[in-house]
C-alpha cells in the first residue's frame, strides 16, 4: 500500500485540473496515491478524473454531492482511513499544483526532524511556473515558534504546503460549510504534534486568479474567519497559552477592523460588538494597548463618540 495519500478536492476548475494532477503524479517520490474526490462538478471534472483513474493505478476517484471544500477533503480522510494502509496525508488544491520535489522534500523533512507535520514554501503565481529551487535544507520548530513566527509568509494556518502523520486527523475534520476552514483545523493539528519540520524551499504553486481577486467582494461568510479566531482563542485560553492567544487576538482585532470596514449596514452592529470585544481583549493580554498609535481601532468601534475620552485615559 502507498506510504502517502494526496488528497484533491474537485470542482469546476476544468482547465486547471490537468494541471494540477500532473504535477502529482510526476513526483520524484512514488510511494504514494492519489484521491481525486469530485464534489458535484458541473462541468467535466468527474469524467476527467474517470480518465487519470483508468490510466494510472495510483488514482482513486470518489464522487460525492456538492458540499463544498470541507466535505471534500473529509471524504477523501475518511475513505483513506478506511481504505488505505498509508501513514501520511497531503492535500492540493485542484487549480494549484506542486513541484515534482513536493512529496520527497516534505517527507524526507519530516523523517530528517523527526515530526509529525513538515511544511514548505509557497509560489505565487498567475500561471508561472515554480522557478528553480535550490534550498532543500530542514530545521524543526516547536509549534509557537512555528505558528506564532512572522517568517512564514502566512503559510502557517494553511492546509496545503504541508504534510501530515494520518494519525493526526484520526478525530479531526475540517468544519462543513464554513469559508477559511483550514483557520478551524491547521492550528489544532500543529499543536498536537508538538513540532514542525519546516524547509525554506519554495514547492507549492498557490494560484492566483487575477479575474477572481479583482472581483471578490465582502459577503457574510467571510465572518467565519472571526469564528475561526474565537475558537483559537479559546483553545489557547484553556491551553494557558499567552504566545497564541496574543497572535490571535492581535489578528482578530485586524480582521474585524477590516470587515467593518467592507461590510453590507446590516452586519456593522455585529462586527462593532465583535471589535470592541476584540479590543478589549487585547487591552487584557497585552498585545493590543491603548495607545494614540491604535486610535484608528477605537474609532471604528465607538463611532459616535468623541476621541477626547479615550486620549484623555492614555499616558
Amino acid at each position: 500500500m502507498p506510504n502517502i495519500s494526496v488528497i484533491v478536492p474537485v470542482y469546476k476548475v476544468e482547465p486547471f485540473l490537468k494541471r494540477c494532477v500532473q504535477s502529482i503524479l510526476e513526483q520524484t517520490y512514488q510511494d504514494f496515491e492519489v484521491i481525486l474526490v469530485d464534489d458535484g462538478s458541473p462541468d467535466r471534472c468527474g469524467e476527467l478524473c474517470e480518465e487519470y483513474a483508468q490510466k494510472d493505478a495510483r488514482v482513486r476517484v470518489l464522487h460525492q454531492e456538492n458540499g463544498g471544500l470541507s466535505a471534500a477533503r473529509n471524504t477523501g480522510i475518511d475513505w483513506a482511513f478506511a481504505n488505505s494502509d498509508s501513514r501520511w496525508l497531503a492535500f492540493v488544491d485542484s487549480d494549484d499544483w506542486v513541484h515534482p520535489a513536493f512529496l520527497q522534500t516534505l517527507y524526507d523533512t519530516a523523517e530528517q526532524t523527526l515530526c509529525k507535520i513538515s511544511a514548505c514554501g509557497l509560489y505565487r503565481t498567475g500561471g508561472e511556473e515554480i522557478p528553480p529551487q535550490t534550498d532543500f535544507s530542514a530545521t524543526c520548530l516547536n509549534a509557537d515558534d512555528y505558528y506564532c513566527g512572522q517568517m512564514h509568509d502566512g503559510l502557517t494556518a494553511v492546509a496545503w504546503n504541508k504534510l501530515y502523520h494520518k494519525s493526526l486527523f484520526k478525530s479531526l475534520r475540517y468544519p462543513i460549510g464554513k469559508l477559511h476552514e483550514d483557520e478551524f483545523t491547521t492550528y489544532r493539528a500543529i499543536y498536537a504534534a508538538g513540532k514542525i519540520g519546516v524547509t525554506p524551499a519554495r514547492l507549492y504553486a498557490y494560484y492566483q486568479n487575477p479575474e477572481g481577486i479583482m472581483r471578490s467582494q465582502w459577503n457574510p461568510r467571510r465572518m467565519h474567519m472571526l469564528e475561526a479566531f474565537e475558537q483559537q482563542i479559546a483553545f489557547a485560553q484553556q491551553t494557558g497559552n499567552a504566545r497564541l492567544l496574543n497572535k490571535t487576538a492581535e489578528q482578530y482585532i485586524y480582521s474585524t477592523y477590516e470587515q467593518l470596514s467592507q461590510a453590507q449596514i446590516v452586519y456593522r452592529k455585529e462586527l462593532r460588538r465583535k471589535l470592541r470585544a476584540a479590543l478589549k481583549l487585547g487591552r487584557e493580554c497585552g498585545c493590543f494597548p491603548l495607545e494614540r498609535s491604535r486610535l484608528w481601532a477605537y474609532e471604528k468601534a465607538y463611532p459616535v463618540k468623541p476621541l477626547w475620552w479615550l486620549i484623555a485615559r492614555i499616558k
